[in-house]
């Protein structure tokens, strides 16, 4: 059983794939050729499925740091005898630099171990089991390594040491003195492969690591500009949603793993690599301030070209998709693993995929109303934070069978509004009538209304409005409650909801709305653990058991209090969530309210999208000591 703490891992990223490393030097999680393949290490998720670990034998002190404005990681032991560095990556391709980063990425992890004082020994043991542990491949030594074959995976490890092969395990020791080095590298094929994996040169892994440290930095030199507060922390998890994005297609995973649970040993474990249409308009908010343009336009492709054409027939507009586009994301049980702490069953796919969640239209249509300005109109190319005309292209020509899917949205917003969805937070119970719901169809046809002209829908304007202000007074009178002086999470209900912190976010009520800050104030008192984080809600959700409070829910409450120009108040909120970033600035998706544990899937976007934009919230609030108003697409 993995008992080793959620916090206790750092990422490593290629941008096809992702690969979990703990603080003592092993590699728990990797999944290969894409984030949602079947894992080659798994142990994560259960003792057997798999792991390579390098450590110092005897060490007596661990610290670890990525190597600046970089995903590559840097782990340092000290030993009685000596001191020893580990520096860990996933390859990128050859010369990628900039917006290149992750092209062609050559699916290769590599290690180098560098003495620097003393001696110290170090232990190699390598188990890889391919199909989340089903597979125990055989192993063939060749020159340079150590070749496993088994299933449809082909894995080289290149070892400059001799090594040990029995059945199931092949394991090493080598002793480094000081100024010695000793690279490793593990290279993934799969057998239908035209290009079979290959044993790396010493010069080789030097040269490979060398460049990606590189590229990294090319890439946040480039493409990172934010200079307000938290300047490290909001770089950083840029450089995190980088890490979570998926080179081919521009997707970015909610998380990097499946099944780490809501609460240990709990059921509420979901596969989180997949992208949600949810996500959209508060991603490329944080994308145009943590990273660039250009990542923020290859994600809102990818969304768009995903869900296109979903509406044809009537149908509803799928709420989530696979990194390349996939739209069965069909959820299945593997009974073989325990999970991590006893948290089963192990589930990938996810079965949310075929929900109802109208707030999607509005997240969509947010972010078409983010990028309009690059969609439809190049003659102001200044917006936002990064301000740097020379990083557009040309504006895309929006071809017309894209503009009718966008008002598709609209009215289908307009149509089904009075429905009954699962709400935002794919609650697995009946449906009822979430005000978030009926909120983001307001937002999806105020949107359309302020693009009707360059969505050549001016005749649909009157209609859009006339549904947009009858959602407009049903939420006014059936969302509030006089009990919990709040407005609340479902009509008829007195239960608070943290997603009505968006009200103000998205322009529908001003921030100073007495009502407005009646709300914040009654998240904050009734909706907060002892240390002042945020719970989604409270309510029953149709599931067994109880979860930990939300980072991201805490990052909107601060967002919130921002907007509503209590920047002393929204500082210290931000700095109640943002002290959960681990020793290697990681959030996962909640904290433990008792132990303070992390937990869930990990490294989580969604929270480093909230620190981001409750972030920048903050610095306009800050910068203008006056109250930010308009819709969350004006900050």
């Amino acid at each position: 059983m993995s008992t080793t703490p959620i916090a206790d891992y750092a990422i490593l990223s290629d941008r096809h794939s992702a690969a979990l490393l703990s603080r003592d030097g092993s590699i728990d999680w990797l999944c290969f050729p894409r984030f949602d393949s079947p894992s080659i290490f798994g142990r994560l998720l259960g003792d057997d499925a798999g792991h390579w670990s390098i450590r110092a034998t005897s060490a007596t002190q661990v610290t670890r740091r990525y190597l600046d404005r970089t995903m590559v990681l840097e782990t340092t032991f000290r030993t009685p005898t000596g001191t020893v560095t580990i520096t860990d990556a996933l390859a990128m391709g050859d010369g990628n630099r900039g917006h290149e980063l992750g092209k062609g990425a050559p699916h290769l992890l590599l290690r180098r171990a560098a003495c620097s004082e003393g001696d110290v020994e170090l232990s190699l043991e390598y188990l890889p089991r391919p199909e989340y542990g089903l597979v125990h491949p055989l192993f063939d030594p060749v020159d340079g390594g150590v070749a496993a074959f088994g299933g449809a995976d082909v894995l080289v490890l290149s070892s400059p040491i001799p090594l040990t092969v029995d059945q199931s395990a092949v394991s090493g020791q080598i002793r480094l003195r000081r100024g010695e080095t000793a690279g490793f590298a593990l290279h993934h094929a799969k057998r239908a492969d035209t290009g079979m994996a290959t044993v790396w040169s010493q010069s080789d892994i030097d040269a490979r690591l060398s460049d990606t440290v590189s590229a990294w930095e090319s890439w946040s030199e480039l493409h990172q500009a934010y200079v307000g507060p938290w300047r490290d922390l909001v770089h950083h998890s840029g450089r995190v949603l980088q890490a979570l994005s998926f080179a081919p297609t521009g997707a970015i995973c909610a998380a990097a793993t499946t099944s780490l649970p809501e609460v240990a040993g709990g059921t509420r474990n979901w596969d989180y690599r997949y992208t949600w249409v949810r996500d959209a308009s508060f991603t490329i908010e944080a994308l145009w301030v943590a990273a660039c343009p250009d990542e923020a336009n290859e994600f809102f492709d990818y969304v768009t070209t995903s869900a296109a054409g979903s509406l044809d027939g009537g149908g509803d507009l799928q709420i989530m998709f696979g990194i390349g586009g996939e739209r069965d994301l069909t959820e299945r049980e593997l009974p073989h693993l325990e999970g991590w702490r006893h948290s089963a069953p192990v589930r990938v796919g996810n079965g949310a995929w075929n929900q109802r969640q109208l707030d999607v239209y509005g997240e969509l249509l947010g972010a078409v109303y983010r990028l309009s300005d690059h969609l439809f109109d190049d003659a102001s190319r200044r917006v936002g934070p990064m301000a740097a005309p020379d990083k557009w292209g040309a504006p895309p020509d929006l071809a017309p069978a894209t503009r009718r899917f966008f008002v598709q949205l609209a009215d289908t917003a307009a149509r089904r509004w009075e429905e009954k969805d699962q709400g935002i937070w794919e609650i697995r119970g009946e449906p009822r009538d979430f005000l978030y719901s009926k909120l983001m169809c307001w937002v999806a046809l105020d949107r359309a209304v302020a693009l009707a002209e360059q969505l050549d829908a001016s005749d649909r304007v009157e209609a859009w409005k006339q549904s947009q202000d009858r959602i407009r007074e049903t939420i006014l009178t059936k969302g509030w409650s006089d009990q919990a002086n709040a407005f609340t999470q479902s009509f008829g209900s007195d239960e608070l909801d943290a997603s009505n912190l968006m009200l103000p976010l998205v322009g529908f009520l001003p921030a100073d709305d007495p009502r407005v800050l009646a709300t914040i104030n009654a998240t904050e008192e009734h909706l907060t653990d002892e240390r002042g984080l945020v719970y989604r809600y409270r309510s029953h959700d149709g599931l067994e058991g109880k979860e930990g409070t939300f980072l991201l829910c805490t990052f909107w409450l601060a967002q919130a209090l921002a907007g509503a120009g209590e920047a002393a108040r929204a500082r210290a909120v931000f700095e109640r969530a943002a002290a959960f970033v681990n020793d290697v600035g990681l959030l996962a998706e909640e904290v433990d309210p008792v132990g303070g544990e992390l937990l869930g899937n990990f490294p989580q976007a969604f929270s480093h999208i909230g620190l981001v934009n409750a972030a920048w919230a903050i610095s306009e609030t800050e910068s203008s000591n006056t109250t930010p108003t308009g819709t969350s697409g004006e900050s």
